[in-house]
């Protein structure tokens, strides 16, 4: 996109460009602050051998769970299988390749991601199956494996306002992968409920600036519950 106006009007001109074989960043939780529209548009593109970085894989037959039903996804890099069989069963079957990554150092990974810090160093799976191949590295007597930033050619982020520059917001819990995905792709596309004007977004409150967005669109969306728990 060129200019300040990030604002696109259809979701084929928001994906412009994502291709076979490419990685694709994807913000969200379970299915708390997902991109579904977005995820919904690369599986009408039917663009295939992806690389998918994100939490989870959403749940069958809705959120990223709708990409490994049509064997678009080659590739998952989570920490978290979560309620979703089908990932389970390709998992299981060596139909997907999968590196489970602990959360914290997947959030870490997309942040250095973003800042431009190509690896760094943690504690956490040394002494597991996470620290098999990495470099590790004693430091003031604890160990320490080498973990490589990720970037993506694509992030897609799921936000609750933004203004036509890509300041954008995330309402409570939302947050939780989107910001650190909107900083480490490429290409950032970041759907919202609302788009305002310029201005109308207070500074103290904007997540992720407009300087990492490269497009913007308003969608509507179903916000489905993963799990829903009652008591009497």
């Amino acid at each position: 996109m060129a200019g300040l106006d990030k604002r696109v009007s259809t979701y084929e001109e928001a994906l412009a460009g994502l291709t076979d074989g490419m990685t694709v960043l994807a913000g969200g939780f379970g299915l708390c602050g997902i991109p579904e529209n977005l995820i919904a548009e690369i599986r009408r593109r039917g663009v295939k051998d992806l690389t998918v970085v994100s939490n989870n894989c959403g749940v069958d037959g809705f959120g990223l769970g709708v990409l490994l039903e049509d064997r678009q996804i080659r590739k998952m890099i989570a920490s978290y299988v979560g309620e979703n069989a089908l990932f389970e069963q390709q998992l299981l079957n060596g139909e997907l390749e999968v590196e489970l990554t602990p959360q914290g150092t997947l959030a870490e990974k997309m942040r250095a991601g973003g800042a431009g810090i190509p690896a760094f160093y943690t504690a956490t799976g040394y002494g597991t199956p996470v620290a098999e191949g990495k470099e590790v590295r004693e430091i003031d007597g604890r160990h320490y494996i080498l973990e490589h930033a990720i970037r993506g050619d694509f992030a897609i982020v799921k936000g609750w306002k933004a203004d036509h520059f890509g300041n954008v917001m995330y309402r409570h819990t939302a947050q939780n992968f989107n910001p650190l995905a909107a900083t480490a792709g490429k290409i950032t596309v970041v759907e919202v409920e609302e788009i305002v004007e310029p201005g109308e977004l207070e500074p103290s409150q904007i997540h992720t600036p407009g300087i990492y967005v490269d497009r913007i669109i308003q969608g509507c969306f179903e916000k489905r519950i993963e799990k829903r728990t009652l008591r009497d």
